[in-house]
């Protein structure tokens, strides 16, 4: 298993190789996104990661992050997730297993989850479709331990509406 810092050598060797074939220059603002982003584990929109930058280098544009949260995407970096609040998160990817999530409808508290059995389940079904995953990704709504002991009766009716989804960001929503 490699450490820490061997890991983040390896993910800065990549975001450089990436950017060299996509004929783009090696920047040290591309270099403090990349830092600040893979310091973190948080689900991360760009606007959130942005702040993180600007309190390390206020000369960085909102548009020069997300290009590179696009960029760390492309190189396999990042991976985008969405959770059905209309925002775009973005969660590291390379040397992270899969997994799935569940949100939080009332408080946006998201909790990471893997499943065996879901997993089986999927390449069951796929093999009897003979269909060919490339990806995939579960998301289940509803409500955290902490926030069933105060949602009433009366919000658990199920309607035919997509539920209201607040995420925990870290600009705190």
């Amino acid at each position: 298993m490699a450490s820490k810092k061997e890991k983040f050598q390896q993910e800065r060797q990549i975001f450089s190789e990436h950017i060299q074939k996509s004929g783009l220059r090696h920047t040290a603002q591309r270099d403090l996104i990349l830092e600040m982003f893979l310091k973190t584990e948080e689900h991360l929109t760009s606007e959130d990661l942005y702040w993180l930058v600007q309190k390390k280098d206020a000369s960085v544009g909102h548009t020069t992050v997300y290009r590179t949260l696009k960029l760390l995407t492309e190189a396999g970096l990042a991976r985008e997730v969405r959770f059905g609040d209309g925002k775009t998160y973005y969660e590291h990817h390379f040397g992270h297993d899969h997994h799935d999530h569940m949100i939080c409808t009332e408080c946006g508290k998201v909790i990471e989850f893997f499943s065996e059995k879901l997993e089986a389940a999927q390449d069951a079904m796929s093999e009897k479709y003979n269909f060919m995953p490339t990806h995939h990704s579960l998301r289940i709504w509803g409500h955290c331990e902490e926030c069933q002991k105060v949602v009433k009766e009366s919000q658990n009716a199920a309607t035919g509406a997509q539920p209201r989804v607040r995420v925990k960001s870290m600009m705190g929503n």
